[in-house]
Order: structure tokens, then sequence, then C-alpha cells
């Protein structure tokens, strides 16, 4: 049951800059920032939108909180910061008589997440979605929406559900009853990268939207999943348009340059973070815009977006026009996911 009463509740200074949280950085451990007084809703039930292009990974979405109490992050699929990285979700947990937040992070192999059932390869421990063998991902067909995408780097393997609950938290009265494996233990200690610039601008986004608010929506989020950032942030009332593969050509170079240019070297940590630094003027403008227009872009600005992507995906193309396809390395055994 959710209750929207506020109770005792704890933000710490760091919590409050989520630009320090989220910041792309090494880490040997997640931090915890957030305490709350009252639980998180139970998890919504949703259906993953389909990959927008090979190279994209997915991240659940999870109950955040805020000055004006829980909200939802829709989950949506990502560009991983590097190579060889895998999700492990946020999670919260009871302890000391209040309601933890544990942050996500990046890493070799996917760490302890509460026991929470995000679904989709995330059933409570490790994480089935996937698998990273060599320089390339290949996704698990059981646990991954493809649509009409054509992805060649597949498997098929029984996804393993530890918990069939909705629940949101771990520990305490009604909480997942879960305990860290010894791998999980040793998934933690090793070094972890944040979430990634695009990661915080999309929880940002949300945090803004008041249908995303559990006060408001009583448990039940206006949007539960989009299939990108980008799709939730061009019409986060739509369902329907924010559902949709929107990966422009922006993303697509992105995703290109991770596929390839990074494993040969081309690729740059400050090339792919001007190319994020593009993407989040565009977005800016786009946000600016709706707000003047009283939350929908009109057919000029449409078109006036339109441009600033394409100049941008021809800026990122002309960049790597010359790059050279480093040779595909032979697909190994296992893949640093949790099995």
């Amino acid at each position: 049951m959710f209750v929207t009463r506020l109770a005792r509740t704890t933000v710490t200074a760091a919590a409050l800059s989520l630009g320090a949280i989220l910041t792309p950085i090494v880490q040997a451990h997640a931090g915890i920032f957030i305490s709350v007084g009252f639980a998180p809703p139970m998890l919504p039930i949703y259906v993953q939108p389909p990959l927008p292009s090979p190279g994209y990974l997915w991240t659940p979405g999870y109950w955040a909180y805020g000055p004006g109490g829980y909200y939802w992050v829709p989950g949506v699929w990502v560009r991983p910061p590097q190579l060889g990285v895998l999700w492990t979700p946020p999670y919260w947990g009871w302890g000391g008589g209040q309601y933890l937040f544990h942050e996500g992070y990046w890493g070799p192999h996917v760490g302890f997440y509460g026991g929470i059932n995000y679904g989709f390869g995330y059933g409570g421990a490790g994480f089935f979605g996937g698998e990273w063998r060599g320089g390339g991902f290949y996704y698990n067909r059981a646990a991954a929406n493809f649509g009409t995408v054509n992805v060649t780097n597949v498997y098929n393997r029984t996804v393993i559900v530890n918990n069939r609950t909705n629940v949101a938290f771990k520990g305490g009265q009604g909480g997942v009853q879960a305990r860290p494996t010894a791998f999980e233990q040793q998934a933690v200690r090793e070094k972890h990268v944040a979430a990634t610039s695009e990661q915080a601008r999309h929880q940002t986004f949300a945090s803004q939207n008041r249908a995303q608010f559990a006060s408001a929506n009583g448990g039940r989020p206006g949007l539960a999943a989009a299939s990108t950032p980008a799709a939730f942030h061009a019409n986060p009332a739509n369902p329907a348009a924010a559902a949709r593969p929107t990966v422009d050509g922006r993303e697509a170079n992105q995703n290109q340059r991770i596929a390839n240019g990074l494993r040969s070297g081309q690729v740059t940590s400050g090339e792919a973070a001007k190319a994020d630094q593009r993407q989040a003027n565009i977005d800016r403008q786009v946000q600016k815009d709706r707000t003047a227009n009283g939350g929908a872009l009109n057919q000029q600005q449409r078109q006036q977006v339109d441009r600033e992507q394409n100049r941008a995906s021809q800026q990122i193309h002309n960049e790597n026009r010359n790059a050279v396809r480093a040779p595909e390395p032979k697909p190994e055994a296992g893949g640093g996911g949790r099995r």
C-alpha cells in the first residue's frame, strides 16, 4: 500500500547535487546518499520497449526520491560508457530505521541490487539479459525485445528469476529478504564507473515531470519505460511516442564508435564528452521550446530541432569517416554477467 504521508526524511548535501552523484567517476563501491522514513511503492509492471540499435544495454526503471517524494525513472536502453561493462541497478534497502538508496553503477560484473526483481534479465540476482564476448555484446533472446531491429549477436538461455514479487525494497517489514552472494560481494569490490551523463539527465528530467511522482499517480507512473532517454524527453506525456525507438544520427554514430572505434583506440573520452554536450544542448532547447509552447513543439520548432540533430550527426560523421574498423575478436566463453 502506498503511503502519501511524509515521514522522516534525510537528504545529504551530496544528494542535493545530482550531477555530483551521477558524474562518471571511478569508484570502489556504490554509495548511499539518500535516506527516507517510508518505503517506496511497488514496482510497476510494464513491457520492455524494443532495442533501438545493437550496442545499447537495458537499464531498468526505479523509484528515486526528491523534494516532492518518490518519483519513477523510466527504464530505458542506453549506451554503456565503455566496452565490457554491465549495469548494476540502484535499489532501496532497509537499515537503521530508514530506507537507504544504493546508487547503480557500471562494472565488469553485476553486483548486488537488493534481490529486487526488475525483470528483463534482472531477476533479483545477477543478469541474464546478455553478456560481453570479446569486444561485442551478445543479447539473450529470452530476455530482450528486439522489435524489428536485426541483431546478429544473440543466444538463447533460460532467464533465472530469484524473486517473483514486485516489492521495490530490501529488508524490513514486507521487504525482499536477500543477502549478497560471494560472487556479488566480490563484484562490489571491483572498480566501478558511475551512471553516465545521459543517465543523469534522464533522472533529472523524470524528477521534473509531475506525472512520474507517486504522490500524483498513486504508484502507477505516467510512463514506466521508454526506448531511450531521448524518446522520453521528446514526449514524456505520450507513452506511445516514447515507446517508439528514436535513435537520431548522433546516437547512431556514437553507438558505432562504441562498437568499433573505442576498441581500436580511435575514440577518446574527450570526443564522447563533446558528443554528449551537443546532445545536451539539443535537449535543453527542446525543453525550452516545449515549455514556451504549452508542452508541445510546433512544426517550425520541430524542424529546428531536426536541423540541430542533423548538424550534430554530420559533425560526428565527419570526425569518424576515416576511422578503420578493428579486426573483430573471436567470441570468448563467458561474458562478465553472473550466471
